[in-house]
């Protein structure tokens, strides 16, 4: 019987390694839009993040997500992502 693996992948914040699904994704689409993407599924390019309020702080002040994703970031887009998470979170 063979023992998987549990994917790990490190966090934009704190740059910890961790279990993927212990992790919420930020996904930029094909089209450029950025969104949080709390399933793991959708289509594009992704980067982790932990679900703590912090961490996403320190993502956001480093701008870990505009060299991730190479590209700018709208602090509008930030703003929708810090509700998602608020919201998440309870």
């Amino acid at each position: 019987m063979k023992v998987r693996k549990t994917p790990q992948r490190q966090c934009l914040g704190c740059r910890e390694m961790k279990n993927k699904k212990d992790l919420i994704r930020v996904v930029r689409s094909p089209e450029g839009a950025v969104s949080l993407d709390f399933k793991g599924k959708m289509p594009g390019r992704g980067a982790y993040v932990c679900p703590q309020l912090e961490c996403f702080k320190k993502v956001r002040k480093s701008r870990a997500l505009e060299r991730a994703f190479s590209t700018q970031i709208p602090d509008e887009v930030y703003a929708l992502l810090e509700d998602q998470m608020r919201v998440e979170n309870g």
